[in-house]
């Protein structure tokens, strides 16, 4: 049996947060976990009143009915892990079964986009005329996002250096708690010359110091995640890939999915066995494991359908077992 209080739970939060950062993790979604969970307790059993762990941790995640087994999941996983941590201390401290929590199923499949859409919203942004949004970024910006399979935040938070044309690769920094390094296609490299000199001569004409952000507004200030997710969803909207209000519908982190399932569905005309190639997509998105990349071969019926050609070709050619 694990007693706890909610003050003795607060310093293990604490000393297990440093001890993920001293890796090098930013884990601020763990911490706004942890620091509930703890409320939690100290809200129920107060800052010094004793209880059991086991009872402290299913209490808190039947706290409100009706929650997502993906959302449950997610949360009960930092709690874990911090139990986990605490077990270095003590052996015999408690530490949850998984089944304590749903499993984290979801039931979401992406919106890919076709290559008819993906050279429509290429078309709609080389046109664009904005104040502060200009043709030539938001046209860099979509062809980055689609043809590397970047997240939104990490191609805008691209920073000069980061992008290395002469060895034609782009520096990924410190995303999702780990940095990484993507190869980019020689046609992608020409591209991103000349954008680089249309940042240039921008910078000239505003007369502004470089402020080394990458991607820029037409004021020569750094592009925001917030403005770029606007101008795409816009674009989106004007397409009719995505309906006129609401959250439903086509999203900027589509092109991300997108370059996945495109790429996966090449490999599979091309004959190549996916699953050998399912790691190296995975490390190339910066997925934190291969869980994260098998999504996708589920996500388009042309793809299903290619890798069920590919098993029964498979089993017919199989010789019968003796």
């Amino acid at each position: 049996m694990t007693v706890v209080t909610a003050d003795r739970l607060a310093e293990d939060a604490w000393e297990f947060l440093c001890f993920k950062r001293a890796l090098g993790i930013t884990y601020q979604r763990g911490e706004f976990v942890l620091a509930n969970f703890v409320r939690f307790v100290a809200q129920q059993w107060g800052d010094n009143g004793e209880v059991e762990l086991h009872d402290a941790i299913s209490r808190w995640c039947a706290r409100t009915a009706g929650r997502k087994a993906v959302s449950l999941g997610n949360e009960f996983g930092v709690v874990r892990q911090l139990c986990q941590f605490r077990r270095r201390r003590d052996p015999t401290s408690y530490v949850p079964e998984h089944a304590l929590a749903p499993i984290k199923e979801t039931t979401f499949l992406p919106y890919i986009f076709s290559h008819d859409d993906v050279r429509r919203i290429l078309a709609l942004a080389s046109s664009h005329r904005g104040r502060f949004i200009w043709a030539s970024m938001l046209r860099m910006l979509i062809l980055v996002l689609y043809c590397t399979g970047l997240r939104l935040g990490e191609a805008v938070r691209l920073r000069t250096t980061d992008v290395d044309l002469d060895r034609g690769i782009l520096n990924i920094r410190h995303s999702k708690g780990r940095s990484r390094i993507v190869t980019i296609r020689p046609d992608l490299i020409a591209e991103l010359l000349f954008y680089r000199d249309e940042r240039q001569k921008l910078l000239k004409r505003r007369r502004r110091p470089d402020p080394e952000a990458f991607f820029l507004r037409l004021d020569a200030m750094p592009l925001t995640v917030l403005s770029a997710s606007w101008v795409i969803r816009r674009m989106l909207r004007q397409l009719g890939l995505k309906p006129q209000r609401g959250r439903v519908g086509a999203r900027p982190y589509e092109l991300r999915h997108a370059f996945a399932v495109h790429r996966l569905t090449a490999w599979a005309e091309e004959g190549v066995d996916i699953h050998t190639k399912l790691p190296l997509l995975s490390a190339y998105l910066g997925h934190q494991n291969i869980l994260g990349t098998e999504v996708y071969l589920k996500a388009t019926p042309q793809l299903l359908e290619l890798a069920s050609d590919r098993f029964e070709r498979h089993l017919s050619s199989a010789q019968p077992p003796r």
